[in-house]
């Protein structure tokens, strides 16, 4: 099962439970032009437990690992819980939105988008650049600071750069950002 059949699962269902989410993550900097080899779907989600109990319902018990009850006390905690396709080996990280100023923003930035024929629900370009640099100042890797000039390079011709300095700047990832700038060989 290629990325393609998974993005279009997850999407149809989550919309199915009227689940408002956004595709981030791997897949995420594949759209805007970073190819990256995955076998994990991270998507963010803003739901409350009614919705939950729908979408965990339309996972399959013989072809998907879907706890109620870790949704649930994700949901509490805000945090996140996955779902794990037993049968072709993908996990779904499902993380709900934070609710810093930034992530609310993220959020409502979200786009609609077409991916490899499917309909979803992408993370805006800038603020896919704005996470990652945010991974990479915990420690995640330098890669993600180097993804994140990649894919503020490719699609420099679109970038609200004014947008990501600005965030750049409240969210104290100045050092990151001149990294990802310079791994990706933007000025």
């Amino acid at each position: 099962m290629s990325f393609v059949d998974v993005l279009r699962e997850a999407s149809s269902r989550l919309e199915k439970s009227e689940i408002q989410y956004m595709i981030t993550g791997s897949i995420a900097a594949s759209y805007y032009g970073l190819a990256r080899a995955t076998e994990d779907l991270d998507i963010v989600i803003s739901a409350n437990p009614e919705k939950l109990r729908i979408l965990m319902s339309l996972f399959p018990s013989n072809e998907y690992y879907a706890s109620l009850q870790d949704a649930l006390e994700a949901h509490r905690h805000q945090s996140m819980f996955n779902v794990l396709d037993m049968v072709r080996s993908w996990k779904i990280d499902l993380i709900f939105q934070k609710s810093t100023p930034f992530h609310r923003e993220a959020f409502r930035r979200r786009r609609s988008a077409t991916f490899e024929g499917v309909r979803t629900t992408m993370i805006s370009v800038e603020d896919l650049i704005i996470s990652k640099l945010e991974w990479s100042q915990m420690g995640e890797s330098e890669r993600q600071a180097g993804d994140a000039g990649i894919v503020a390079q490719k699609r420099l011709h679109e970038l609200d750069r004014d947008y990501v300095e600005r965030w750049v700047k409240e969210l104290g990832l100045l050092a990151q950002w001149d990294s990802a700038r310079k791994l990706g060989g933007i000025q």
